[in-house]
C-alpha cells in the first residue's frame, strides 16, 4: 500500500458481483455495495479532504441545491496523489464499465461534506444537462463513496424508484415518494445518472461526507474539463487507464483525436495510437 501514489491493494469484485450490480443499475437504477472500500483508505481519504477543505478555505454552498451547510471540493485529481486510485478502483470501475463501456470517461470527482442543519436537497437527475431523449440507454453512472455512515438522520440520499425510466427530468418543486439510502462508511452507492435523487436533511450534530465519482459515456462532454483542470505533467504520471478516463484517449479510434493521433501520445510517446483510419480497407 502506498498512500503517496494513491494505490491501495484490494481484490476486485467477483465477476458474479459485477454482473449483479450492473444488472441492478440497469433495472432498478441503483445498488449499494457494502464494505467495498477498506477502512484504512476511507480514513486516509477523509483526512485528506479535511486537510484540503481547511487549506483552501472552501465555503458552503450559496443556494438550496449546493447546500448552505454543505461544502464541495471539486476537481480532486490534481489536488493529491491519494485521489488517483478512486476513479480506477477495482471494486467500482468494472461495474461502471459493465453498464457504460470500457471507453467511458471520468466526468467529475468531487468530495461533499454535508454539515449539521443542512436541509433536504431538491430532487434532480445528474444527467439533466445533457439533453438527450428519455428514457434511453445509460449514459452516466455515478459511484458515491461513503466516508462516513449514511443514515436517515444525517442525510442519506433520497431515491425515486424507477425514475430512470421516465421520459423527463423532475420539475422544480415537485414532491416525490422516495426511499432513503442507509449504508455504513466504506460502502459505495452506484446509480444511473437519470435516476431522480437528492441528499437528505442532516438532523444530527455530525457531518455526512462522501466522494462522488461521476462517469459518462466516452462520446459525451464531461462535467469538469479534465484536459484543462489537470496539469499535463501530472497526467504523464497517471497509469494508462486513468489517463484515458480523464480524456487522453479516443472513443472508437476517432472521437478526441489530435492530428490523427491518440492524445495519450502527448504525455507518453510510446502509447498505442491506432486510429480508425488504419482499419479502413479499400
Amino acid at each position: 500500500m502506498s498512500e503517496g501514489s494513491g494505490v491501495f491493494e484490494v481484490a476486485p469484485l467477483p465477476e458474479a458481483e459485477v454482473e449483479r450490480c450492473a444488472g441492478a443499475i440497469r433495472e432498478d437504477g441503483w445498488v449499494v455495495v457494502e464494505d467495498a472500500v477498506p477502512r484504512e483508505l476511507v480514513r486516509a481519504l477523509a483526512a485528506k479532504v479535511d486537510e484540503l477543505l481547511l487549506a483552501l478555505e472552501v465555503p458552503t454552498g450559496g443556494n438550496a441545491f449546493l447546500g448552505r451547510h454543505t461544502r464541495r471540493l471539486f476537481n480532486l485529481l490534481p489536488r493529491d496523489a491519494l485521489f488517483r486510485g478512486v476513479p480506477v478502483f477495482p471494486r467500482t470501475l468494472p461495474v461502471v464499465e459493465r453498464v457504460l463501456d470500457p471507453e467511458c470517461l471520468l466526468s467529475s470527482l468531487t468530495a461533499i461534506e454535508m454539515g449539521p442543519g443542512q436541509e433536504r436537497q431538491p430532487i434532480h437527475a445528474d444527467d439533466g444537462s445533457h439533453g438527450f431523449p428519455r428514457p434511453g440507454p445509460p449514459m452516466v453512472v455515478v459511484a458515491t463513496w461513503a466516508l462516513t455512515d449514511y443514515t436517515r438522520e444525517n442525510g442519506g440520499t433520497h431515491i425515486v424508484r424507477g425514475s430512470h425510466r421516465r421520459g423527463r427530468i423532475p420539475a422544480r418543486g415537485e414532491v416525490h415518494e422516495s426511499v432513503q439510502v442507509e449504508m455504513p462508511a466504506g460502502s459505495v452507492l452506484f446509480y444511473n445518472g437519470s435516476l431522480w435523487h437528492g441528499g437528505g436533511a442532516n438532523r444530527t450534530s455530525a457531518r455526512r461526507m462522501g466522494i462522488v465519482a461521476n462517469y459518462c459515456a466516452g462520446f459525451l462532454r464531461q462535467e469538469e474539463c479534465q484536459l484543462l483542470a489537470i496539469p499535463r505533467e501530472q497526467v504523464a504520471e497517471f497509469p494508462p487507464r486513468l489517463r484515458r478516463l480523464v480524456g487522453y484517449g479516443t472513443y472508437r479510434g476517432l472521437l478526441g483525436h489530435v492530428d490523427q493521433r491518440n492524445p495519450e501520445t502527448l504525455v507518453d510517446p510510446g502509447a498505442p495510437t491506432e486510429m480508425i483510419w488504419s482499419r479502413i480497407r479499400g
